[in-house]
């Protein structure tokens, strides 16, 4: 049984989610084929698809219908592939396009869809978080294909380049654009920071924090030491201290990463449920009862304006 993944592109270039998304896919079936669909420009990220280890084919769409990135015409090209392929499993990063696209091909192939996996447990059984990630259901579905959303930060990526070379690149037909949306404009944030969904550090700020200025003050000395990615609580967002793209939580980003610093969470479920999967949490509170101190690893009950400029000194 073959699987294709849907690889997605930041600009020219491959997100760097692809290679969990490949570790996620292999569960299913092999080979797994890689579907690159970009505007002009997007053999780079397809040549780049090619050398990873795990991919066993790459097929590369490039069109104006893929330039920006719309759901109508990527559902068409993945539908395509997956009727002249013959591919029996559809799997994307569970991302802004991955939960925009997935839903409209399952519903192209009259088949159900299951989001979010944490884990591949068999070709047709897979877990996946629900009550804010407080519970682990295990899913079995039963449909031929089999179409899921998968959260990278679950799959380890090998980090391996395929030992005998690039994987065979073919080109194929990319499809119309499609009547019914077009894109109109973007407006996109820029920053030399690391990405949050995929940072291996995090510094985050909650409502303790005060201020968007104390926000910026004591949070970016400390993530430019540590070279981390900034985020930030829902409350702190809405209070205007960060903005959108910073939040985490369960109607904000799922992070991962290899240290996550809370500083000013007390922990509502809401947060906990995108950054519990971190491998190692620090939190910075002065209320010892605050919720967050029960995920965190390390815990340090003090004033944080007193602590955070303090630990930023210290750290070469």
């Amino acid at each position: 049984m073959s699987t294709l993944v849907l690889a997605e592109l930041d600009g020219p270039q491959l997100a760097p989610s692809l290679g969990a998304v490949v570790a996620a896919a292999h569960g299913l079936g092999e080979p797994v084929v890689v579907l690159v669909a970009g505007g002009p420009g997007s053999e780079s990220a397809a040549q780049a698809a090619a050398t990873l280890h795990g991919v066993s084919q790459v097929m590369l769409a490039e069109g104006e219908a893929h330039a920006h990135g719309l759901a109508e015409p990527l559902a068409d090209q993945v539908m395509v592939a997956m009727k002249e392929g013959g591919h029996r499993a559809l799997v994307a990063a569970a991302s802004s396009q991955g939960k925009n696209v997935l839903p409209r091909v399952a519903a192209l192939l009259d088949v159900g869809m299951v989001s979010d996996v944490t884990a591949v447990l068999a070709p047709d059984t897979f877990e996946r978080p629900i009550y804010a990630g407080n519970v682990v259901a295990t899913v079995q579905t039963t449909d031929a294909i089999r179409v899921l959303t998968v959260r990278p930060t679950s799959f380890e990526a090998s980090g391996l380049a395929r030992a005998d070379g690039p994987a065979p690149m073919e080109r194929v037909a990319c499809v119309a654009s499609s009547a019914q949306s077009r894109f109109v404009s973007e407006d996109k944030a820029v920053s030399d920071r690391p990405e949050l969904a995929s940072a291996t550090v995090v510094v985050s700020g909650g409502r303790g924090l005060g201020s968007a200025e104390q926000y910026q003050a004591l949070l970016m000395p400390l993530a430019d030491k540590l070279g981390a990615a900034l985020g930030a609580s829902r409350a702190a967002v809405d209070a205007g201290y960060a903005p959108n793209d910073c939040q985490v939580g369960q109607t904000g980003k799922v992070v991962a990463p290899q240290l996550y610093i809370a500083v000013g969470m007390s922990g509502a479920i809401q947060h906990l449920a995108g950054m519990k999967g971190s491998k190692v949490i620090v939190a910075i509170n002065k209320d010892p009862d605050a919720p967050i101190f029960q995920v965190a690893d390390y815990g340090l009950v003090a004033d944080l304006f007193e602590a955070v400029p303090e630990l930023t000194r210290q750290l070469p």
